[in-house]
Parts: C-alpha cells; sequence; structure tokens
C-alpha cells in the first residue's frame, strides 16, 4: 500500500513521540486512498480476498495507516478463510479500543485505532488458542512495517520479537491422529505458532507405508498429522485443545464418513511431558459426555510422511477438499459435539 507524500507528513509526530494530532478530513481525504478513507473515517468495509493483507505473512508489524500507531504484528497473524487479515489479539493492547456496535449484522464489538480513532475492524470469540478471539481487520486500515524497516521508520523496540537467531532450536513437534490428514492439516496450520502441518503415517507394523497400503486398513497405522510449532507462541496443552475440537471422540475406528483404524482418533505423545498433558486432557473430556472417550493415547513410533500430493492439500485442490470436507459430514458433527463451532474453524463475519 503506498503512502502519498502528504500522508508520510501525517505520520511524523506519531513516530517521534509528539502527540499525534488528527489531521482535517479535508487532509486525509487528500492523503488516503479511497478506500482507506472510506474504511477508516466512514466506517466502511472492503471486499473479502480482495484487499492487500488478506494472504500477506511477511515478519513485521501492522500500524494504523493514518496515525501510524502499532496495532497488530505478524507473529499472531493467521489465516481465518474469512478474506480479511485476521490476528489473535494486538501488539499494543493500549492502542486498540473496543466498542459495542449495534447495526445490520447485530450487536458486535468494534475496533477503533486510539490516537487517530480509525474504525479498523471487529473482534469476534471464535479465534484459535491461545486467546479465542479473532480481530478481523480491513488492510485499508493498515501499513505494514517489514522486520527488516522497524529501525529505519521509528519502531526499533519491536526488533526484538523478530531477531531471535535461536528460534528454529526452540521449535517442538506433536503428532496427532484426527481421521481425514488432509482436515487435520488444515486445521492445525491455521493456529498461530505452529510453523507447519505435515500429513503422514503412525503406527503400524510396515516401513515405509504408501497411502494404498494405509487406506487398506491393513498395515495398522493412522493418518497422522506432525506439527511443528514455537512453544513460546503456542504449547502442547493448547494444541490437545484444538485437536479435541476437531475430532469425534466418541467413536472408535472411524472418523466423520471414514471408517476403519486408519481413521481412528489418538495422541501419539513424544515424551512423557506430553503424554502426562495429553492423559490429563482426555481425564478432564470424561466429564463432559455421558459416553467414553475411545481416542486412543499410544506410544510414538516412526513418523512417514505422506506421498506428495497428500500434502497441503487443501490449498492445491481447495474445491475438491471443500466438497469432500462438506459431503463428509465432518463439520456437522464437530458442530453437534462441541457447540457452534470448531476452535480452529472459521467464520464469515466481516470486518
Amino acid at each position: 500500500m503506498k503512502i502519498l507524500p502528504l500522508a508520510c507528513l501525517l505520520l511524523a509526530p506519531a513516530l517521534f513521540g509528539a502527540e499525534f494530532a488528527k489531521p482535517s478530513r479535508e487532509q486525509l481525504k487528500k492523503a488516503l486512498t479511497p478506500m482507506q478513507f472510506k474504511v477508516t473515517q466512514e466506517d466502511g468495509t472492503e471486499p473479502p480476498f480482495k484487499n492487500e493483507y488478506d494472504r500477506h505473512y511477511k515478519p513485521g508489524i501492522y500500524v494504523d495507516v493514518v496515525s501510524g500507531e502499532p496495532l497488530f504484528g505478524s507473529l499472531d497473524k493467521y489465516d481465518s478463510k474469512t478474506g480479511w487479515p485476521s490476528f489473535t489479539r494486538p501488539l499494543v493492547k493500549k492502542n486498540v479500543v473496543e466498542k459495542e456496535d449495534r447495526g445490520l449484522f447485530g450487536v458486535r464489538t468494534e475496533v477503533r485505532s486510539r490516537k487517530a480513532d480509525s474504525h479498523l475492524g471487529h473482534v469476534f470469540p471464535d479465534g484459535p488458542p491461545p486467546t479465542g478471539l479473532r480481530y478481523c481487520m480491513n488492510s485499508a486500515a493498515l501499513r505494514f512495517i517489514p522486520a527488516e524497516d522497524l529501525e529505519k521508520e521509528g519502531y526499533g523496540e519491536f526488533l526484538p520479537l523478530f531477531a531471535s537467531p535461536d528460534a528454529a532450536a526452540r521449535r517442538e513437534t506433536a503428532v496427532f491422529a484426527g481421521g481425514c490428514f488432509w482436515c487435520m492439516e488444515a486445521d492445525f496450520e491455521k493456529v498461530p505458532g505452529v510453523v507447519a502441518a505435515v500429513a503422514g503415517y503412525m503406527g503400524g507394523k510396515d516401513a515405509n507405508p504408501t497411502y494404498k497400503q494405509v487406506s487398506s486398513g491393513g498395515t495398522g497405522h493412522a493418518e497422522v498429522v506432525r506439527v511443528t510449532y514455537d512453544p513460546a507462541r503456542v504449547s502442547y496443552a493448547d494444541l490437545l485443545e484444538v485437536f479435541w475440537r476437531n475430532v469425534d471422540p466418541l467413536t472408535a475406528d472411524a472418523q466423520f464418513c471414514d471408517q476403519g483404524s486408519q481413521y481412528r482418533s489418538a495422541l501419539f505423545p513424544l515424551d512423557d511431558a506430553q503424554r502426562r498433558l495429553a492423559e490429563a486432557s482426555k481425564a478432564r473430556l470424561e466429564s463432559r459426555f455421558d459416553r467414553p472417550i475411545v481416542t486412543e493415547i499410544s506410544p510414538a513410533s516412526t513418523f512417514y510422511p505422506a506421498e506428495g500430493y497428500h500434502q497441503d492439500y487443501y490449498k492445491k485442490n481447495p474445491i475438491r477438499y471443500r466438497v469432500y470436507r462438506t459431503s463428509c459430514g465432518r463439520d456437522r458433527r464437530l458442530k453437534e459435539l462441541w457447540g457452534a463451532k470448531s476452535k480452529a474453524g472459521a467464520s464469515t463475519s466481516s470486518p
């Protein structure tokens, strides 16, 4: 999003610490694009999927397009599948003002910037762990500052967020089985702090199984996802919450329309700490239902990655994936079990 020269001058007070004085409406009309003005000054909403930051995941921060006050960070951004940039929390809480909004869509919680009073979007209680919130923002209300430009643009205080050379060394892994690994991969990759989810097989007797062998049910393997995550951003306990709310823990040797032990729900703890957390979470869940939790907790064995065409299937074949997921009744059953939506599900509520 290119900022016009006048807008750059308007940003100067916010960047250099002076008290920000909001420009006049006439000045803003000249400095902002029509969409920026409509969103920030007239409480407008930009089109979904056709805006600058919906699928934008570069390291950096997002600031108010009028005042420059820091609002959100890329580390808390995730793909909510709604068509607008979504975050689990503000970068600087005091810069974000939440207020009741009564309109055509009922009662919602509007989000505005503190200094510029720009309309940013709305916050909804349907986000992923650890906050459970979705700050659904308009790209037009934001300006992105890449991590490498933070110092020169006056936001050097946020550099430590992106300057951790040992971040890769801190990454941990976990393995979950919840039926179709296409769906589990899609659910986990929405969670902030998850670096990657890889579809594969675990828990069987044969080495290097193929999909054809596993899907026949003869190898003993389950379809699983191996999740790599940053424990500084999301914990194994958080991932367990995501797991439970995206599986049917009451049905043995099947998940939704898929039948057979290869589609069983299971946890494969990789160490004693994960095993204890898995057992405790399963025990807590027992009190929710009047039927036994049949999800097994089994020692982890060798993980075999699935064939390449299975990886990121929901991204490569979005229409076929959505048809399969809907026809399989996955989301319908999850709603019956857990309520209005699963933890990693997406709402279509707009900013």
